[in-house]
């Protein structure tokens, strides 16, 4: 099982800017496929983005232009950098993992989970 560790989490301004980090337990490279995932109070976890291990991203339509994801393999990291970010953005974030030979922003698909990292964006 992959153990993964958030941080990077905090308070913001509306128009401001956050970089999430994803601690992995293993080579990350060979993981085929890393998300981020928000769930905000009484709402339905979403996907935000993915990266395969060759490196195809894709992005939910809410946060297009704004988050990239991205990894480091030399540090098995993965990032999401929110820029211009939302009051709507305000959930906890969490990263998850598969392997396989597909990706999705289903959460359904995912098998290894972190425990997440808040984030909150004031108006």
């Amino acid at each position: 099982q992959v153990q993964l560790v958030e941080s990077g989490g905090g308070s913001v301004q509306a128009g401001g800017s956050l970089r999430l980090s994803c601690e992995v337990s293993e080579y990350i490279y060979r993981i085929y496929c890393m998300a981020w995932f928000r769930q905000a109070p009484g709402k339905e976890r979403e996907g935000v983005a993915y990266i395969t291990s060759g490196g195809t991203t894709r992005y939910a339509d809410s946060v297009k232009g704004r988050f990239t994801i991205s990894k480091d393999n030399g540090k098995n990291t993965l990032y999401l950098q929110m820029n211009s970010l939302l009051p709507e953005d305000t959930a906890m974030y969490y990263c998850a993992a598969r392997s396989g030979d597909y990706c999705s922003l289903l959460s359904s698909i995912y098998t290894d989970w972190g425990q997440g990292t808040q984030v909150t964006v004031s108006s």
